[in-house]
Order: C-alpha cells, then sequence, then structure tokens
C-alpha cells in the first residue's frame, strides 16, 4: 500500500505542525487543528494544464518592459470605484460575504456585463441550468460569457488555457479540489493549493480572476488566512440581508486605496448601481421628529449624508440597556460618558437605541457629533432645527476635533439643501462656505445643545 503523508491544520490561521497542538503557536487559539492528508506516496500530480503556462526566468530590472495594460472596465462604475479604477489585468480578487448577501448575483453580473470581453463563470455550487435561469431573472445577456459547472482544478486550468478568457469568475473556492491533495474539497491544505495555483495562472498569462469566498459566523473569510495574503484584493460585501441596500468595501488592495466604497441597491432584477447614496439614507418627514440627526460622512474620496437615529428613554429595569446598529456599541458608551461627564446629562437612568438609516455599518468617528446630537435631541424630546447636519469627532476631554475631509462634507451638505453645517472650530478659518450654507463652529460639547436648537 502507498504510504500516507499527514499534517495537522489549523482551521483558523492555516499554520501547520507534524502533530495534533490544543493551542496554535500562530494564532493562540485552542482545539482548531484537524488532521488532513496530503498526498500519498504513489501519487503524482496530473495537473495537466501545468505544463501549458509558460515558465519565467529572471530578468535584469532594465531589461523588463513596462507593461502598458491598461484597467479593465468590469461595467459597474462602483465596482470600478472600489477597486481604484477598473480590474487590473492578471489580478486575483476574492470576493467574501455572508450567505445571501449577493455575492453570486454581483459574480455573475460581472461575467454578464457588457464590456466585450470574454468571460468564463465557472460555478462549482450551482449546476448550468441554476445560472441560466439566475441569468434570466437578472435580464442580462453576454454571448462572449462562458458558464462552466466544475468543482475538478485540473479540468477548471485546461478550460481557462484552452479557453484563454480574459476574466475568469471562480464560484467559489471552497467547493475547488485538486487531485494531487486527498483531502476534501474546503479544507486548509485544498483551498491554499487551488489558491495558489489560480495565483499562478493569473500572473504568468495575465488573466484577472474573480475567486467567492464564504464567511465564517464570526464574520471573517473561511479558510487560512493566507488565502488573503496570497490574494491581490479582498472585497467585502455587506450589509442586512433584510434590507434592500449592500456595500461593498475593500479590505487590501495591492493597486489602489482601501477606505472606497460602492452602493448597491438590490432588486429583483439583481443589483443596481446607487450613484448617488445621500439620497437613499435620507428619510423626509412631514414634521420635525426628535432623536434623528444628519451626519456628514465620508469613505474614501465620496461624501455622503447618513441619518442617526436615536431612541433615550428611563430605564425599566436595574441595569440601563445599550443597542446599537450598524454602529460600534464601545464608541456609544463613551460619547455617552461624555455627555454624562462634560454636559451633565444623567445617562446612566436610561436606555440608549441607536440606529443608522439603510442598515449601514459605519466606522467614521466624523460622525460622532451627529450621534451626541440625536442622543441629546431624544434626551430631551426636542427634534433639531430644520436643514441642519453636523460632521465633527469628539474627544473624551468634551472637546470637539475636525473630521478628514470636512471641506468635501460641507459641499455634499451645501448640494442636498442643508442650510447650516455644524462643525469643529479649530479649522473655521481654512474652511470656504459654498454658497447657501452656513458654517457653524464650535470648541465643545458643551456648545452643541445650543447650536443645534438654534433657529
Amino acid at each position: 500500500m502507498a504510504k500516507v503523508k499527514k499534517a495537522y491544520f489549523c482551521r483558523d490561521c492555516g499554520y501547520e505542525a507534524p502533530k495534533w497542538l490544543g493551542k496554535c503557536p500562530s494564532c493562540g487559539a485552542w482545539n482548531t487543528f484537524s488532521e488532513e492528508v496530503i498526498a500519498r506516496e504513489s501519487a503524482t500530480p496530473s495537473l495537466a494544464a501545468a505544463s501549458q503556462i509558460e515558465r519565467s526566468r529572471p530578468m535584469r530590472l532594465d531589461e523588463i518592459r513596462e507593461s502598458n495594460h491598461r484597467r479593465i472596465d468590469t461595467g459597474y462604475s462602483e465596482v470600478n470605484r472600489v477597486l481604484g479604477g477598473g480590474l487590473v489585468p492578471g489580478s486575483l480578487v476574492l470576493l467574501g460575504g455572508e450567505p445571501g448577501i449577493g455575492k453570486s448575483t454581483l459574480s455573475l453580473q460581472l461575467a454578464l456585463a457588457e464590456n466585450k470581453l470574454k468571460t468564463l463563470y465557472v460555478s462549482g455550487e450551482e449546476s448550468a441550468e441554476q445560472i441560466r435561469m439566475r441569468a434570466d431573472r437578472i435580464g442580462i445577456r453576454n454571448e462572449e460569457c462562458m458558464i462552466y459547472a466544475e468543482t475538478l482544478l485540473e479540468n477548471i486550468v485546461t478550460q481557462i488555457v484552452e479557453q484563454k478568457p480574459d476574466v475568469v469568475v471562480i464560484d467559489s473556492i471552497q467547493t475547488i479540489y485538486s487531485e494531487i491533495l486527498d483531502s476534501s474539497a474546503g479544507s486548509v491544505s485544498q483551498i491554499r493549493e487551488c489558491a495558489a495555483t489560480l495565483l499562478k495562472y493569473a500572473k504568468t498569462t495575465g488573466t484577472a480572476i474573480f475567486i467567492i469566498g464564504h464567511i465564517t459566523k464570526d464574520g471573517t473569510i473561511a479558510g487560512p488566512k493566507i488565502l488573503e495574503h496570497i490574494v491581490d484584493v479582498v472585497l467585502q460585501f455587506e450589509g442586512d440581508s433584510n434590507n434592500c441596500y449592500r456595500i461593498l468595501r475593500g479590505i487590501k488592495n495591492r493597486f489602489g486605496a482601501t477606505f472606497e466604497i460602492g452602493v448597491f441597491e438590490m432588486l429583483d432584477n439583481g443589483l443596481r448601481s446607487v450613484e448617488n447614496p445621500s439620497e437613499i439614507l435620507l428619510s423626509h418627514y412631514e414634521e420635525p421628529l426628535s432623536g434623528i440627526a444628519v451626519g456628514a460622512s465620508a469613505d474614501g474620496l465620496r461624501p455622503y449624508l447618513i441619518e442617526v437615529q436615536a431612541l433615550v428613554s428611563n430605564a425599566a429595569y436595574g441595569t440601563p440597556q445599550r443597542s446599537t446598529t450598524g454602529f460600534d456599541s464601545r464608541r456609544m458608551n463613551m460619547l455617552l460618558a461624555v455627555l454624562e461627564k462634560r454636559v451633565g446629562m444623567k445617562m446612566f437612568q436610561k436606555d440608549v437605541f441607536l440606529n443608522f438609516a439603510g442598515g449601514f455599518k459605519v466606522a467614521d468617528t466624523g460622525l460622532d457629533l451627529a450621534v451626541v446630537a440625536a442622543v441629546i435631541s431624544s434626551y430631551f424630546d426636542r427634534p433639531l432645527s430644520e436643514g441642519v447636519c453636523l460632521a465633527g469627532e469628539m474627544g473624551l476631554s468634551g472637546e470637539i476635533r475636525p473630521a478628514p475631509r470636512t471641506e468635501q462634507r460641507i459641499s455634499e451638505a451645501a448640494r442636498l439643501g442643508f442650510r447650516r453645517i455644524i462643525v469643529s472650530g479649530y479649522i473655521t478659518k481654512s474652511l470656504k462656505a459654498p454658497k447657501g450654507i452656513e458654517i457653524v463652529a464650535i470648541n465643545s460639547i458643551a456648545e452643541l445643545p445650543k447650536a443645534m436648537f438654534m433657529e
């Protein structure tokens, strides 16, 4: 019988050990090692397409010709924005997201986009008939898109070499396996081997490859951490599955910045790019309501306004409740502590609930002022003055610090018709107010109630 070669891998970080360990030396997790069969002694690599990939040789720096490749237009402006202007030829892009969030829909729309690119869509989770049904629902037809339902890596690479597509979509990496390994699909060794093979092909041929990855229960991309190190770009598709809006966020990008976001709306016929997020994140009420404030936020080069909703009520039990949706609960507790210390509001007797419109998850510290304003408005049950928005970061001593890219936030507020914006007073000298909007500068949290209720 052939001798079997085995090893133990950490399911969280991919650390390899010759024997079972209780605690991972790399990530410190307990009871995460599992035994996997790496290869048999008699097994030989059957990657037929590997011999067809051109071998590279070392070259001097002055011998390397500068590439004249332009970025590939994906057909969707929001995806191009997050990628830094388009898809780079020869790049390996990992798209992750929770189940049912729309990863397969987005990837199929990219494959069917009318950008005159030859695309190969490889599905290991759906049959060709099921993909045809989804394509009919989306309503996009592209004669250059080919569908291939396969899970064996060797067959996939062979078809890629024969068809020579411009873009390849793999849905998903957890369903692909290689014959040279005896472990099952989705294991640490299989994910690592399949990703490395796809990376080698992408770099040697200049083919752009999209791979879809699953998400674990704690919100991280499933598989070894080395998977995120192998790929060039990591995109996170997030949002509330009960809400129609989705955010495409860049976590890693070797060819651009990672602070850009793309906004999509999930419709019956697929995902639609949202060019102006401010309009969908602002609600219009017949009369002013307490506990609602509008904050001017900025992700990357894109400013937008978002509605912050807060509810402050008397604590019915001994311990007051603190609940947030789309905002860091620890930061909200810090802001409430500053209100209690610097303004004298008795927050220890109140339940506080915070929500951001549209199901968005926001980490911008420039929205601190809007969060505090919504809490104050609900605390006194008094609505903010009409046409007021806020942008500023709050410190532990109660000072109001400038928010990043304040000028862009002010311009976005003026464009949407707001008459007044409350910002930090430390940078007002360098700010130029656009026509139709007044800049109100405050230096401490104690000045906020007067500014937000000023008629």
